[in-house]
């Protein structure tokens, strides 16, 4: 009787355990084919449960700090190159002749340029996200001042007798002026959307600040980036060189002769049906040229081929006899390097309605491409030797620097800094970078997402032209806001870098699982959102802030009627992440627009995402609501006086990453969302 009942306990519970596996397994099935579109995916809870965690001890076990050098700078005598280690937060002293690394000084938070004073024994280094520049003393190898800048400081230049230091302000589209010797900021200059780059012209009177993204333009018209350019006597801008179409312009340089100034630049085609990919007709990169001799006469000329492309061009370098220029594509892994002579001949000999068809046309490369050198994952910053017989380029994604000998054309060797292996975040961050994986290499994911954020433009989603318009959004700290796209139909990233990513905008084949697990895992856990500016760390608000955050959650108009929950602001936008997660109608549907219902957006650094709506026909925050608004559908707003609507936006500003946040509603959400 015993045995008997051992048997049937023995065989109970082996029917359970079958029971809950196939279930179990179907369960697991059906929840892996949801989140991904019913893509082919093995059952692995790796995927989910351990790449995608942005902290924790799950997350220190899968990740490692990697350095990722970004841009460089040579001593005066060559023997030490100084590069910045943008996620290592140093910087590198690098030994040229030994290829060792001498030291490393600890700097700020995401160290973006290096630059030296003219005896050599001081660096300068910009800081973008701590939002100041480090001096150091070389000697001594140490910190010993600090500069408060514009936000998000990143080129930079010094002036011929050392009295003067330029600084691009990204962030707050601005250019910083330091006395050099009061230490002072005794400028501030507007420049275009995004400053990235500063050059100084070969003569030191004038200097050059490249802007990444274009200035506002009309709503569907096209992109118009800038070059700032003032004078170094009265420091008054003297010039904004105007490039159409264009965007992304990362670097300026500048012919010794001073004849020409050529930034890279990226061409992108946001207002023909994205489907137009197939014909090379989505995004194009080429170069920006100012004829400076010619009353600053504008040209452009791509640097594409008819059946290949090099994506994410970032810097640009001329050798010193001004022969040769070297362009960076960091998308692409390759060096395109230019004949200066060949350009100016096109110039010279070309009408004017010639350089306009040049500045589509994919042939006319083949007039001043001398040669494309293939580097190490997303090449970055370039610097010559003092001799101009060697091309520095960081290879930011391997923890590398190349060596290129300008003479020959080769790649000869790369300095190893030493990083980790690598893990399934950083392959992810590799994939995000390339551009291998689109048609044709046209686009990167950073190509629409620079510094992983937005370019600011409406793209053109539907296979006709002018319908489903979609503005470029964030992918910063997007791992708790799913669903994504503007109609919220992909309810993870699976799916959204999945099969539909391929169908709808690569026209290549699908991301394999291990790359779709890396992409994920790179944009879930490692894009965090800048400091807010507008935002104080303590999370005490400003006196308009205060009132803006009143208005914000209010639930009666002025005249004391209570207003719907449904057009309450904190109704669809609540705290920490300020979005409901849902999808919702708010009156700003067009007549081109196929969905009727749109996903609410996070408001978290909604200051730096102009422009606004789904379709990007909001200029700034403002209009959503004396524009588009006319029916009080998004949000209660009719009643408000200029002051509330003015302290709204305020608030609005202050809303920024989870870091700065230190009330309780949002550690208690934090916790539990964890």
């Amino acid at each position: 009787m015993k045995k008997r009942k051992k048997i049937f306990l023995i065989a109970s519970i082996l029917l359970l355990i079958g029971f809950v596996g196939f279930h179990g397994r179907k369960i697991a099935t059906d929840h892996v084919q949801y989140m991904t579109a019913g893509e082919p995916h093995t059952l692995n809870c790796f995927s989910c449960h351990a790449y995608i965690v942005r902290n924790g001890p799950i997350a220190k076990m899968v990740k490692e700090q990697y350095l990722s050098p970004m841009n460089m700078a040579v001593s005066s005598d060559g023997s030490i190159l100084y590069v910045t280690a943008q996620e290592g937060n140093k910087l590198l002293a690098v030994n040229t002749t030994n290829h060792q690394i001498e030291y490393s000084i600890n700097v700020g938070e995401r160290p973006h340029t290096v630059v030296l004073s003219k005896n050599g024994k001081t660096a300068y280094v910009s800081n973008q996200w701590s939002y100041n520049i480090f001096i150091i003393d070389l000697d001594k190898r140490q910190v010993t001042d600090t500069l408060i800048t514009g936000t998000g400081p990143a080129g930079m230049a010094i002036s011929e007798n050392n009295d003067y230091l330029y600084v691009a302000n990204t962030y707050s589209s601005d250019i910083s002026i330091f006395d050099l010797n009061s230490k002072q900021e005794i400028r501030r200059l507007s420049a275009g959307k995004d400053p990235c780059g500063v050059t100084i012209s070969p003569d030191g009177n004038s200097v050059f600040v490249s802007n990444r993204l274009s200035n506002k333009v009309p709503f569907r018209s096209t992109p118009k980036s800038e070059i700032t350019i003032f004078g170094t006597k009265y420091q008054r801008v003297t010039h904004r060189d105007i490039f159409p179409s264009a965007t992304i312009q990362e670097n300026t340089a500048i012919t010794p002769s001073g004849d020409l100034a050529i930034v890279p630049q990226v061409r992108p085609k946001n207002l023909i049906p994205t489907a137009q990919v197939e014909q090379g007709w989505m995004m194009n990169h080429g170069i920006g040229i100012i004829d400076l001799k010619n009353d600053h006469k504008k040209i452009q000329l791509l640097t594409d081929e008819p059946n290949a492309f090099y994506a994410d061009p970032y810097d640009i370098v001329i050798s010193p006899d001004g022969k040769k220029a070297f362009i960076s594509h960091s998308g692409a892994d390759v060096i395109t390097v230019l004949d200066i002579d060949a350009i100016r001949n096109i110039i010279t000999t070309s009408t004017d309605e010639q350089l306009e068809m040049y500045s589509n046309h994919l042939g006319i490369s083949s007039q001043f491409v001398i040669a494309r050198i293939h580097t190490g994952a997303n090449p970055k910053g370039l610097v010559l030797s003092l001799d101009g017989k060697i091309l520095y380029v960081a290879e930011r994604l391997d923890d590398k620097i190349a060596i290129i000998d300008t003479k020959t054309l080769k790649k000869l060797e790369s300095i190893d800094l030493g990083g980790p292996g690598m893990t399934v975040s950083r392959f992810g961050q590799q994939l995000f970078h390339s551009s291998g994986h689109t048609f044709q290499g046209q686009y990167s994911c950073l190509t629409c997402h620079p510094d992983s954020h937005q370019d600011g433009l409406t793209w053109d989603m539907g296979p006709d032209s002018g319908r489903d318009l979609a503005n470029t959004q964030t992918l910063l700290e997007i791992d708790q806001t799913s669903p994504f796209k503007w109609n919220g139909k992909n309810v993870s990233v699976f799916m959204q870098d999945g099969m539909r990513f391929s169908k709808f905008l690569t026209r290549t084949e699908v991301f394999n699982q291990k790359e779709l697990d890396a992409l994920v895992s790179y944009i879930l856990t490692e894009l965090d959102l800048p400091p807010n500016p507008y935002r104080d760390p303590s999370g005490k608000l400003t006196n308009a802030q205060q009132r803006g955050k009143i208005i914000y959650e209010r639930t009666e108009t002025n005249c004391g009627r209570v207003i719907p929950v449904m057009d309450r602001c904190v109704t669809c936008h609540p705290a920490p992440l300020y979005t409901d997660r849902r999808q919702d109608d708010v009156g700003t549907r067009k007549a081109a627009d196929d969905d009727e219902v749109f996903d609410t957006p996070s408001l978290n650094n909604t200051f730096d995402s102009p422009p606004y709506l789904h379709d990007g026909s909001a200029f700034s925050l403002e209009e959503i609501w004396t524009k588009f608004n006319d029916h009080d559908e998004h949000g209660y707003a009719n009643d408000m006086t200029k002051d509330q609507l003015n302290d709204l936006v305020e608030y609005l500003k202050s809303l920024g990453s989870s870091e700065l946040y230190t009330d309780t509603e949002h550690k208690t959400t934090e916790a539990s969302s964890h």
